[in-house]
């Protein structure tokens, strides 16, 4: 291995010299979205110098950070130790997970619900990881149907459960302001994976608890 700064001598970098390089390539991507915010709004006839723009490249920067970090999430770091031996295989169901994500084909926002169940073999995770796979998920650049379809196979993944179903409810912008401009649509996918998808049963017992009311 070729010695290069930050090295300990033995050819491996030091951990302070990457948080270094993190910061500047963060840094440098953050200068590179400012620059092609400057460039937008000189194309569409504005000023990027008049007194209300001159700090929106800047922030528009930093809300892409915000929005698409989870690209940088490490699913295995997310999960961490948080997988529990349980003796229990009935259904588990986390509903009302509220996202927020970005559509790939415009870049404008679409958002919503998403319902999780799983019924376990050996273990169950812990419920606040599975909020956390959503929005992993949802944080990058996204289209509805794949975003379902990832979040059933990661927890099928780290669980090995009897099977895994996922609900997504959302509203896309982009057929809310533009195209169509229908405000009241609502796009619904499902990813069934295991006993949801091999049985009826299973699946209509997941589908009546999205119809009850949660609690108040």
């Amino acid at each position: 291995m070729n010695r290069s700064n930050g090295d300990d001598g033995k050819g491996i970098r030091m951990p302070e010299m990457e948080d270094e390089l993190e910061r500047k390539a963060v840094i440098e991507d953050a200068a590179r979205i400012e620059d092609a915010v400057r460039e937008i709004l000189t194309s569409v006839g504005e000023d990027p110098e008049r007194e209300g723009l001159l700090r929106t490249p800047d922030r528009v920067a930093r809300m892409y950070g915000e929005l698409l970090e989870g690209y940088h999430v490490d699913p295995s770091a997310l999960v961490n130790d948080a997988l529990f031996d349980v003796e229990y295989d009935e259904m588990i169901v986390v509903k009302d997970i509220e996202f927020f994500s970005l559509c790939e084909h415009h870049m404008l926002p679409f958002y919503g619900r998403a319902h999780v169940a799983y019924i376990p073999k050996d273990k169950v995770i812990g419920l606040s990881k599975i909020p956390r796979i959503v929005e992993m998920f949802a944080r990058r650049l996204q289209v509805q149907e794949r975003m379902t379809q990832e979040i059933a196979m990661l927890l099928d993944e780290v669980l090995e459960p009897q099977g895994v179903g996922v609900v997504v409810e959302g509203a896309h912008m982009c057929s809310m302001m533009r195209g169509v401009k229908k405000e009241s649509a609502r796009m619904v996918t499902s990813a069934m994976l295991g006993n949801f998808k091999e049985s009826p049963k299973t699946r209509n017992e997941f589908m009546e608890h999205l119809r009850r009311d949660s609690i108040s």
